[in-house]
């Protein structure tokens, strides 16, 4: 478990988030603090919530019935000798795709690259997260540019990169993918390292990369 003091931190991170009417943290304080758990996510941010309230949030999300026992735990554990424990193992990665509207990027996904719809959140839509296999791509609403000008087009500034097995499959992917109308950024090619790979544009000008080996 995190020691105290970086506990406090969490909470007041929540309690800004919370101030900032951040719409992902309205699941997190619905699901753990029960006085909430009748409210959508628009009364949830609108209705009072305290460092107190942060705290329990914290204290319940680690399995303590308040933030008192979180404490008393946390001391108790911060005394403890530490147990060797073994290496951790990083189970997976996503790539963040920033996009103009969740709906019409997950139409996309879906419709031109046969990926699947994991889950979309928020009213109206402000995150969500697609896959095809293992590959994960998760989709973030921004309204602003984040980009300058044509600047990803003319550094080849890469969102996400998705490799196949074999030579057949990138070559099989390439071609499905130029009979869906997809639009391309590069064509399938050759590399000096040994991959074959092209690049396809997403509808907001995201580069997504697709590569295999060559031979």
């Amino acid at each position: 478990m995190p020691n105290l003091e970086n506990l406090k931190k969490q909470a007041k991170q929540y309690l800004r988030w919370h101030r900032e009417r951040y719409h992902p943290v309205a699941a997190e304080i619905r699901a753990a603090l029960p006085r909430f758990r009748h409210l959508d996510d628009h009364q949830v941010l609108a209705a009072s919530f305290k460092l107190s309230d942060a705290q329990e949030l914290v204290a319940r999300q680690l399995g303590f019935e308040g933030w008192q026992a979180l404490k008393t735990g946390a001391l108790a554990m911060n005394t403890r000798v530490k147990q060797a424990t073994t290496p951790t193992i990083l189970s997976g990665t996503e790539a963040h795709l920033y996009v103009a509207d969740v709906k019409a990027s997950c139409d996309f996904f879906t419709s031109k690259l046969g990926f699947a719809v994991e889950f979309v959140y928020g009213d109206p839509l402000f995150y969500g997260l697609v896959k095809r296999d293992r590959a994960r791509l998760c989709l973030r609403l921004v309204c602003e540019p984040v980009f300058v000008g044509d600047i990803r087009e003319r550094e080849h500034l890469l969102s996400a990169s998705i490799t196949v097995d074999t030579a057949a499959e990138i070559k099989q992917l390439f071609l499905q993918f130029q009979t869906a109308g997809v639009s391309f950024h590069q064509g399938l090619k050759k590399e000096p390292w040994g991959a074959k790979n092209f690049i396809l544009l997403d509808p907001d000008g995201n580069l997504i990369l697709f590569a295999g080996p060559a031979d």
